[in-house]
């Protein structure tokens, strides 16, 4: 079971809604136009077709399997004193003495470029369920990072 955010959900309903209307039957209609051109074989055309009708049942599948096994959290449900799924966590490595700012989220929405891991990562596996003023400790690929919990806050 999977946690996804009301956003994360709607755009993958999205996403799954556009390649079921409007892609795949546009793949189907040259798949078809392709496959009419002759010997199939020799037709590179028709192969490319092929592999995209593939690619596309393939992306069609992953996402409905996505949204059977994800529920919408509330995060009103979710508690404003630890960190847990959707909280922006403000944390100091202290080896470095660098401050992050990072929200945790589901794996299927992390973006570390918009500031957001998922929570199945080893930093934010570490943060989850700690206070501000707790100290968590991430096993990296480096080795051990020691993060220092600043604030707390939901969006």
């Amino acid at each position: 079971m999977e946690y996804l955010s009301k956003q994360r959900y709607d755009e993958i309903a999205a996403e799954l809604k556009h390649l079921i209307e409007d892609v795949y039957p546009k793949v189907k209609e040259d798949l078809s136009e392709t496959g009419s051109q002759g010997d199939r074989s020799d037709n590179a055309g028709y192969r490319e077709a092929r592999r995209l009708q593939a690619k596309t049942i393939s992306r069609i599948r992953f996402l409905q399997k996505i949204l059977e096994h994800s529920r919408v959290i509330d995060p009103n449900v979710l508690p404003k004193d630890r960190v847990c799924l959707l909280s922006r966590v403000e944390f100091t490595n202290l080896t470095t003495n660098t401050r992050m700012t990072f929200e945790i989220v589901s794996p299927h929405e992390m973006n570390l470029e918009a500031g957001k891991i998922s929570l199945k990562s080893p930093i934010g596996a570490a943060l989850m369920g700690k206070k501000v003023g707790e100290i968590a400790e991430a096993q990296v690929p480096s080795g051990t990072m020691r993060l220092r919990i600043e604030s707390i806050t939901f969006n």
